[in-house]
């Protein structure tokens, strides 16, 4: 990425006369509106997107600024009409610019499910999120909003899956704490690696959200709504329910989890999206070897989000992503090694990283 275009993004959250995304989202939505409104910032996100708030005409919008050459909006537009079709509360597109990549969309509100979540109440949420997850699952397909195309969703394939997991070993092994890799740990992350993407092959495949979890629900009038849907997949059967029930954010009981997996696993039987006869010891191995795909994953993504677009606040997250692998690979005897070797290896260099850094922030 050109550095201009760099130094701009990285300094996203300053609203500045500087600023020629901005102004030209102004002049965007003064055309629209035949009046001046003033978007309030209210977030990015993990990518290179910017949210506002507006208000026109006593009603409140989202405007999204999202560079076409880095996040197109196509895919947002087609998913939200795909996921409104299955029944789904999604946001409503209500005008668009593709070429300057500007969205004008029905406003959610400001409250994320993870926001209300308590131990007396979490469980209820979840089964009601999980009851999405068969609406989400028929979303197999899009159709281009320019083109009128309808296309089948890109496959959660072996190549994808491997490039997820190679950003583990980019970004948090090798970029942030900078560990000079054996011939023989090389080898032991690529047999483990192997049979992570042997289980993500291995399940059936249904459309997938691809980052469900509490961040990504909104709740508005008591509704659950679906957010951040535009890099959905046809994936595996146990990634979406995965995602929120190992949240990256928050770590709930495992005596619970157990049994919101139950619920799951009788849900993708009724539905028919697992084979009739699945057992469940089956279906918790897809879904834990998920769950360390994903979280494998999740761990390269906050540092590259860190060292590659200047959002460090995600680094925090890691060592919660880093519990879950250890603890859940090592229930399994082809994986314990792996286990083992993060707990010995990787755990304690991101400690002493930290601490360094905190050292160093002092001083």
């Amino acid at each position: 990425m050109p550095a201009i275009i760099k130094q701009f993004f990285y300094k996203s959250h300053e609203m500045t006369l500087s600023d020629p995304r901005f102004i030209s989202l102004n002049q965007w939505l003064n055309r629209y509106f035949s009046d001046d409104v003033t978007p309030i910032l209210i977030s990015g996100d993990a990518s290179f997107r910017r949210y506002f708030r507006v208000f026109a005409h006593d009603t409140r919008y989202i405007v999204a600024d999202s560079p076409p050459a880095l996040v197109p909006i196509a895919p947002f537009i087609a998913l939200a009409s795909a996921y409104a079709a299955a029944g789904l509360t999604v946001p409503k597109v209500i005008a668009s610019d593709a070429e300057q990549g500007f969205m004008l969309l029905s406003d959610l509100g400001d409250i994320q499910l993870l926001s209300v979540l308590t131990d007396d109440n979490v469980a209820d949420y979840y089964l009601r999120a999980l009851a999405l997850l068969p609406q989400i699952a028929t979303v197999v397909e899009s159709q281009d909003p320019v083109s009128g195309i309808t296309q089948p969703l890109p496959l959660y394939d072996e190549a994808f899956v491997r490039r997820e997991l190679g950003i583990f070993t980019e970004w948090l092994l090798e970029r942030h704490l900078q560990l000079e890799l054996s011939h023989e740990e090389r080898l032991l992350l690529e047999k483990s690696f192997g049979l992570l993407v042997e289980n993500a092959l291995a399940q059936p495949k249904v459309g997938m959200h691809r980052d469900f979890h509490s961040r990504n629900l909104m709740l508005k009038d008591g509704c659950l709504c679906v957010i951040d849907f535009q890099d959905a997949v046809l994936g595996p059967v146990t990634y979406d329910a995965v995602s929120l029930l190992r949240d990256c954010y928050i770590r709930w009981p495992q005596t619970m989890v157990q049994e919101l997996m139950q619920q799951h696993y009788q849900q993708v039987l009724e539905s028919g999206h697992i084979p009739e006869g699945t057992s469940f010891s089956q279906y918790q191995s897809w879904f834990d070897l998920m769950g360390l795909q994903r979280h494998i994953k999740a761990a390269g993504i906050f540092a590259r989000l860190h060292y590659r677009d200047n959002k460090p606040a995600y680094m925090a997250d890691i060592p919660l992503t880093l519990s879950y692998i250890v603890d859940i690979a090592s229930l399994y005897p082809e994986l314990a090694p792996f286990s083992a070797w993060l707990q010995s290896r990787v755990v304690p260099a991101f400690a002493a990283k930290e601490k360094n850094t905190q050292q160093g922030d002092k001083q």
